[in-house]
């Protein structure tokens, strides 16, 4: 008996690992697609005769459709499944990146980054609703932590494929190959239905007979807009941070750019370092509203310290790296928050709604990060995003025992 209950035990472990590999595939290529941009600006402003301003808006029109595309396709994940969702966003972000390598003017790349901003949209709500009805809860916060990593991974080697196949081949050829690259793994995560496949709403109810709730009341229930509210605080520090914390130690310590760099590479490590632990954490301890706020407080403190009169550069890095540790520490016990928050039949909406408060987060933080470099105030860049992480923490008190009380009364 003692081995047929362990072989069982093996097996779910099994099931669960492959579920999270999968999940994580498709968020890499998420973040592989978002970035491909980034080393090509400067071959495209030269080739299409176009500023980096205009080449900019490639970027606003990609996260606007993808903020607002996320709280629909929250509704779309629970009306039809997620796996058909994510597969069908997989396949319109990437053919819409592939198709930009043929683009015949700059104006014909606005309306296809908008469509692949549409198919990123579908990512957050679809990932983290097969995580939570197929990977077994006691092992839901390690999901959370590879999910993200996925994505981390992805933004690290997109730079590095896109460059390395503009040097050979330009542009367009950049393009065109990410974009293949990001079919190739739709059909991946075609094949694996078995591993992905969740109920659609019709078919699966907290009881019954309960009707499903409303996207209306969903978007009214206090915790989702509290949820909201973070993850939006969450993205107006981070993507300050990611954006603009290299320009802040050059103008604000004079650090030589390779130096400076590094710092950004250091907190990105930083970061996933602390998702990693987060995880375990998450799986170990029912506090998660502790393990958030604890880790929001500290990352905010770390962060402002940098602004402290005296602080050289080299502990000015070293307090950027653990307040990245620290952000990252909180990942997977927000998302097991969210999670409890949701009511069974709405994972997708209530995921949907509270994540598109990052990619407005992303639209807002270069106007407000970019004006304090503009006044010559660089390290108010690492003040102004440790302020924003301590307004995160009465949220997340809020959000957390409400998210509590719900998980009770379900």
């Amino acid at each position: 008996m003692a081995a047929g209950i362990e072989t069982t035990s093996v097996r779910s472990a099994a099931v669960d690992v492959r579920v999270m590999g999968t999940v994580g595939l498709a968020h890499f290529t998420s973040h592989l697609l978002q970035l491909v941009f980034a080393p090509l600006l400067p071959i495209m402003r030269d080739d299409l005769g176009a500023s980096f301003v205009e080449l900019g808006l490639i970027f606003t029109v990609f996260y606007a459709c993808s903020g607002l595309g996320q709280i629909a396709a929250g509704v779309l994940v629970d009306r039809f499944g997620a796996h058909r969702l994510l597969v069908g966003g997989v396949v319109v972000q990437a053919g819409a990146v592939l198709a930009m390598g043929f683009a015949p003017s700059y104006l014909w790349l606005l309306p296809l980054a908008g469509l692949a901003g549409i198919g990123n949209s579908v990512y957050h709500p679809a990932d983290l609703t097969i995580l939570s009805h197929r990977v077994r809860p006691e092992r839901l916060g390690r999901a959370f932590a590879v999910h993200v990593i996925g994505g981390a991974i992805g933004f690290a080697a997109s730079p590095l494929l896109s460059a390395a196949v503009a040097s050979v081949g330009g542009w367009r050829a950049s393009l065109v190959v990410t974009g293949g690259v990001g079919l190739a793994v739709a059909v991946v995560l075609a094949a694996s239905r078995a591993t992905l496949e969740t109920p659609p709403q019709s078919r699966h109810r907290a009881d019954g007979k309960a009707a499903p709730l409303s996207f209306a009341a969903i978007v009214a229930m206090p915790v989702v807009l509290l949820g909201f509210l973070y993850f939006l605080l969450a993205s107006l520090s981070g993507t300050g941070i990611q954006a603009f914390a290299i320009s802040g130690l050059v103008e604000g310590f004079a650090a030589p750019l390779a130096v400076a760099t590094l710092a950004a590479t250091l907190y990105q490590a930083g970061n996933a370092c602390g998702v990693m632990a987060g995880g375990i954490v998450a799986d170990r301890t029912n506090d998660h509203r502790a393990v958030a706020e604890g880790g929001l407080l500290a990352a905010g403190v770390l962060s402002a310290a940098i602004a402290v009169p005296g602080v050289s550069v080299w502990v000015g890095i070293a307090l950027l790296t653990a307040s990245g540790a620290a952000v990252g520490l909180t990942t997977p016990s927000r998302d097991v928050l969210v999670r409890k928050a949701a009511p069974p039949d709405a994972v997708g909406k209530v995921f949907g709604v509270v994540y598109s408060g990052f990619d407005i987060g992303a639209l807002i933080a270069p106007i407000l990060y970019g004006a304090l470099l503009d006044r010559h105030m660089p390290l108010a860049v690492f003040l102004l995003s440790g302020v924003i992480l301590a307004l995160a923490v009465p949220g997340v008190l809020v959000f957390g025992r409400r998210a509590v009380a719900g998980e009770a009364r379900a």
